[in-house]
């Protein structure tokens, strides 16, 4: 097994390495000069670190002969996309060349008989789901980031989103993987069809891997038929319990959303000092946002459930929109949550947890208490439906006593998260924010498991070391 720490790989680039790579890399395929090097070593975790070189291949064969040399070379390598990941996957803390597959930009199949599409890892998540609609087709992962972020870069998080309850993960929807491993070998996982049990699963086993055994050149994803239409519901409640008693009220009627989404008094708070809101201001301590969809018939009388469903838990107000132009004013004030924290203070860890459904409210109140009892602002939000809820701990990063009781904050909300059966990280991966914390929630033989299969993909450690399973 290979235990090579990071440090040991090749340090800087020497002549020679540049050379090659401009070979490789002509004209923009290469950056070198750190001014525009720098958006390359950051991510949305508001973590960086300056790359070595960043490299743009424009085909499959630059992809197989940098693998090769990085091999030869004992050169590190950071994958990397659009950079919206939140635990710094993409940040080159231990030095490497960026590789940015984001001119790998084609889409270059989409099938309506076989129900499934074939992409380069580059496309941006909403302009694909644009071009599926159009043929009437439906791909449901919708990350925060879809305007932005790359199909590629949500396949290596494993990236979730608001339709997650009813739909599933990134993972639900890819069908086959074509990956450059180190020395060039060029491996096909899976294929077009929905089911395939021969062999091991290498396909999954690429998903969520965040760069650490290849590099995806061509994606395979499944595809849904479109529904008609939608429908959304935003219920105002007096306490966060209220506010989880509708939601299982919801489940309890046989009602399963296409998304569930709650916002704690504290998020109400936020997007109240930035947008005019609908629920009353000083008795609201949380917020239900549901969509269901289906056919344009049924959603009237979808809409008519919802309301019956949540009636026993006391609405204090409930708005409902039918079609978009509706819904999309109700959907607006949950997606303003993320920067409206940042009126309770400058700096976040925004942490991504996740527990058994069933522990949803104990997890929460939980939370709340703890930020409480450490003195620093806690905001609770996320995909209720999935029991993923977003811990973003709201601080003044340049006070060092805040930024202590911070960490202290962060860690005992790990800590309740893992008593309650759950885990560090829904959907946003452990990168090198949640890194340290990795030991807390896998055993000494799981992460020698992985470390083992590491192993046999990246013998040498060159792929985004230092993430993943240390």
């Amino acid at each position: 097994m290979n235990t090579t720490p990071a440090t040991s790989l090749a340090q800087g680039l020497s002549p020679a390495h540049l050379r090659f790579l401009e070979q490789l890399f002509p004209g923009e395929g290469l950056l070198t000069d750190p001014t525009q090097m720098a958006v390359y070593g950051a991510d949305s975790s508001r973590r960086s670190a300056m790359p070595w070189a960043v490299v743009r291949p424009r085909t499959e064969e630059q992809v197989i002969e940098l693998l090769k040399w990085a091999q030869a070379e004992r050169m590190p390598l950071v994958p990397r996309l659009r950079g919206t990941g939140m635990s710094g996957g993409a940040v080159p803390a231990f030095g490497g060349v960026v590789v940015s597959t984001l001119w790998l930009n084609r889409v270059l199949d989409i099938d309506g008989d076989d129900f499934c599409a074939e992409v380069e890892p580059g496309v941006i998540t909403a302009e694909f789901q644009a071009l599926t609609q159009k043929q009437k087709l439906f791909y449901p992962p919708d990350p925060a980031s879809l305007k932005i972020s790359t199909l590629g870069g949500n396949v290596s998080t494993c990236a979730g989103g608001m339709r997650a309850v009813k739909y599933g993960v990134t993972r639900d929807y890819v069908l086959g993987v074509r990956a450059v491993l180190p020395g060039g070998r060029v491996v096909d996982a899976g294929g077009r069809t929905h089911k395939n049990v021969v062999g091991l699963d290498l396909t999954r086993l690429f998903v969520g891997s965040c760069g650490t055994l290849g590099i995806f050149t061509k994606l395979t994803l499944k595809l849904l038929p479109l529904p008609e239409g939608s429908a959304t519901v935003l219920a105002a409640f007096g306490s966060l319990s209220e506010a989880l008693n509708g939601a299982r009220g919801v489940f309890r009627a046989g009602i399963l959303p296409t998304a569930m989404e709650f916002l704690d008094a504290k998020a109400c708070w936020g997007i109240s000092q930035i947008k005019d809101v609908p629920w009353p201001q000083e008795t609201t301590k949380a917020v239900l946002v549901l969509k269901v969809d289906g056919s344009k018939a049924a959603l009237a009388a979808e809409l008519s459930r919802l309301e019956a469903a949540l009636a026993p838990a006391h609405p204090l107000c409930l708005l409902k929109g039918l079609g978009a132009a509706e819904e999309e004013p109700l959907w607006e004030l949950r997606r303003l949550v993320s920067p409206a924290s940042f009126h309770l203070g400058p700096d976040k860890l925004g942490e991504d947890v996740a527990v058994p459904r069933g522990k949803t409210v104990e997890a929460v109140e939980g939370f709340q208490a703890i930020g409480a009892e450490h003195g620093i602002h806690v905001v609770c939000y996320g995909h209720l439906g999935d029991g993923n809820t977003h811990v973003n701990i709201v601080y003044d990063a340049s006070d060092p006593d805040q930024s202590a009781r911070a960490k202290k904050c962060k860690e005992a909300v790990f800590k309740l998260t893992l008593s309650l059966g759950g885990t560090l990280s829904g959907e946003h991966g452990t990168g090198i924010t949640k890194g340290p914390y990795v030991s807390w929630q896998l055993g000494e033989e799981e992460r020698r498991l992985m470390a083992g299969i590491k192993d046999v993909f990246d013998p040498l450690g060159i792929l985004n070391p230092g993430k993943g399973w240390v």
